[in-house]
């Protein structure tokens, strides 16, 4: 079996693969506080849940945005799963030519989201992720990234609110009726996220033009599906298209994976802890 890790600001998702069968899902608050065997031992309960055995991993590939984190993670997998993590984008080639102006500078999860969607969905592509940060990613004809723009996340942004603004509350998001509320909660729901869906529309539409107009738009992240109900320029909503871009760099780098498999009694070995 494959585990694969998509590392995000907010949360780790974490897929199990038999071949190309996602077997399981789950997902996990990041946070670089836990120690090594807590964040283990929750790994090892969601493969107990999901009728898994947590020792017929194979391999594991992460991909990571937030670095803190990865020195845990790292020795959880090796302790509690018996295998020697691979890194996208450090330890295997993603495979997409990327033409920003400084490639260091683009968030691995963007690139493995293009070979995706490019799989998934053909090409050119504007690929949208709603999460912590909103980031829209443009792919050319030719499968080329070009870059793309970022946003605040919706949930950012209604936070900055609550607390820039004193007399605002914290509000569910959700999508008025009207246009015009009639109450304060109604009325910040209402410019949320109809500002947002402003915003998406908008941005979509530059980078359409940019494009040559033709490019199919995709959704992913944590609320993706919800403003996809809204802006009707998005043509589909794929939830895990990062864990399947990183099965795909699995399938297409299986080699760099020969030998990971560590010996079953490391889970008897002392890890420490950073700091």
């Amino acid at each position: 079996m494959l585990l694969a890790i998509d590392v995000g600001n907010t949360n780790m998702v974490f897929g199990i693969y038999d071949k190309e069968k996602l077997c399981g899902s789950f997902r996990i608050s990041t946070n670089a506080e836990r120690t090594s065997d807590e964040l283990g031992m929750q790994i090892a309960q969601y493969y107990h849940f999901h009728g898994l055995d947590r020792h017929q991993t194979d391999a594991v590939i992460i991909a990571s945005v937030v670095p803190p984190v990865m020195y845990t993670l790292v020795n959880a997998i090796r302790k509690y799963l018996h295998v020697q993590p691979l890194i996208a984008g450090r330890d295997v080639d993603i495979g997409v030519r990327n033409c920003y102006a400084n490639p260091r500078e683009v968030g691995v999860d963007r690139l493995i989201n293009a070979v995706s969607a490019m799989e998934r969905y053909g090409r050119p592509l504007i690929i949208v992720d709603i999460g912590t940060a909103t980031t829209f990613d443009a792919i050319d004809a030719e499968g080329a990234y070009q870059g793309g723009a970022i946003f605040p996340g919706l949930k950012v942004a209604m936070e900055a609110l609550f607390l820039k603004a004193s007399k605002l509350p914290r509000v569910d998001i959700e999508m008025p009726e009207h246009a015009i509320g009639k109450t304060t909660v109604r009325s910040m729901q209402s410019g949320a996220v109809r500002g947002y869906v402003g915003a998406l529309t908008g941005i979509i539409t530059d980078i359409q033009k940019e494009l040559g107009g033709s490019a199919r738009v995709v959704a992913t992240g944590g609320m993706g599906r919800m403003m996809a109900e809204y802006c009707p320029l998005i043509d589909e909503v794929d939830p895990n298209l990062t864990l399947e871009g990183l099965r795909l760099i699995y399938e297409n780098n299986k080699d760099a994976f020969r030998g990971r498999r560590l010996a079953d009694n490391i889970g008897n070995i002392e890890v420490t802890e950073e700091g």
